[in-house]
């Protein structure tokens, strides 16, 4: 039942003691605030880079070619490994249906112009097949990607990139017409777009894996390749494969991990995630701990609130007020300071975080590893009723205290 008698005395003590109440108040205020804030920070983090793998094919096995490190049955380290397209037949076959695409990419070395009528731009120029864009993430938003006939016929098409057709086209049509590259013309036939790397892997160009190597001499090299493994398969199963079979062919230890590179993707999800475990664990303990701070805080005031307050609890009880009264309004007052100020770090914390998301959002700005920096309501609300109700167990010790103090000891108190 509402006391209104009750809540003005309270208030009228929260006034008398401004700066005490607010020192305290402000200890829960900045625990909640700050644990709000790192848990949105720290699921900002964990989206960014849940972005950079979003469109990239989680069970994805990358494979690069390198140079011998260790001497291997009588050969001296230092051999290169250089991949060829029997490797890629070699592989697909060995590893059977665990896998359904090996895509090989070789690059044309360094950034080069390309043209179209008044207008130029340096990219860079890849050689690859219409799967590589399933297991990288690029995503095709105008036209069509490299299909096998591209491939097999060895035609002069290309697939460029969205910030590649803004440089060349701006707003003119760009499928169908022809640019210059090192001085061979290609028929742009795709558009694509990707959010890795910042939206920098936009300013690149994809022609047919054969045509690179016909046109570009680059015949039977293969420099990068990568595959899938199938529901079901792990990638590391992909991977022990994949260097089976080539520190076999090229007799280099298989222990080395210099002659070949190799990247599992579903190993560095695996390794974020934990990272992120880990960072989740570290904001808690740390807002926990402030917030346990802030609570002991409230504990203390209110000790000193009893102990100044003695004479008159005494007074109360001796003219008949009950152990309850006496232990309600300590609790009161303690659950007010903790509820109002955990509320407002609260609501603080989540409009800060919202502000930075609509700002990022806004503004198109592209910050490595971070984007939408968020946080559960749910854990933000349960994170507040329980500062609620730590602020009751704080005030209870404290009134119950009140609650034992004999009339007379009160009265003869300073």
């Amino acid at each position: 039942m509402f006391d209104l008698d009750k809540w003005q005395e309270i208030f009228g003590t929260i006034r008398q003691n401004k700066l005490r109440t607010f020192l305290t108040a402000f200890g829960v205020f900045w625990g909640i605030f700050m644990l709000i804030l790192l848990l949105g920070a720290g699921r900002g983090m964990q989206n960014g880079v849940g972005q950079e793998f979003a469109d990239e094919a989680m069970n994805s096995v990358w494979v690069w070619q390198g140079k011998t490190s260790m001497p291997y049955q009588g050969m001296k380290a230092g051999r290169e490994i250089r991949f060829t397209n029997e490797d890629l037949k070699l592989i697909a076959n060995d590893l059977g249906d665990k896998t359904n695409m090996i895509a090989p990419r070789n690059n044309l070395f360094g950034e080069y112009t390309m043209n179209y009528k008044n207008k130029n731009g340096s990219y860079r120029v890849f050689g690859s097949v219409g799967e590589f864009f399933k297991l990288n993430g690029e995503k095709m938003v105008k036209g069509r990607n490299l299909n096998q006939k591209d491939i097999d016929e060895k035609r002069k098409v290309v697939v460029i990139g969205e910030k590649v057709r803004k440089t060349l086209f701006g707003d003119n049509e760009a499928i169908g017409e022809y640019i210059n590259i090192k001085g061979v013309y290609f028929k742009v036939i795709g558009i694509f777009t990707t959010n890795q790397n910042q939206g920098r892997n936009e300013e690149r160009a994809y022609i047919p894996f054969s045509t690179l190597q016909t046109v570009f001499n680059q015949l039977n090299q293969v420099h990068m390749f990568g595959m899938n493994a199938i529901d079901g398969v792990s990638a590391y199963e992909v991977e022990n494969t994949i260097r089976k079979v080539l520190s076999t062919k090229y007799k280099f230890d298989p222990q080395d991990r210099q002659a070949i590179w190799l990247n599992n993707n579903e190993e560095n999800f695996a390794r974020f995630q934990g990272l992120f475990k880990g960072i989740e664990t570290f904001v808690w303990f740390v807002g926990i701990g402030t917030l346990i701070a802030g609570i002991v805080g409230v504990s203390n005031i209110m000790l000193i609130i009893v102990k100044e307050r003695t004479k008159e609890i005494g007074i109360r009880k001796a003219i008949g007020a009950t152990p309850w009264s006496i232990v309600s309004l300590i609790l009161q007052e303690s659950i007010f300071i903790t509820g109002f100020s955990g509320y407002m770090g609260m609501l603080l914390s989540i409009a800060l975080l919202d502000s930075l998301r609509f700002l990022i959002e806004s503004t198109g700005a592209e910050l490595p590893y971070f984007t939408r920096p968020e946080v559960d309501t749910y854990v933000a609300v349960s994170a507040t009723l329980i500062l609620v109700l730590a602020g009751a167990l704080a005030g209870l010790i404290p009134a119950l205290k009140a609650a034992n103090i004999k009339p007379i000891e009160a009265l003869r108190a300073d």
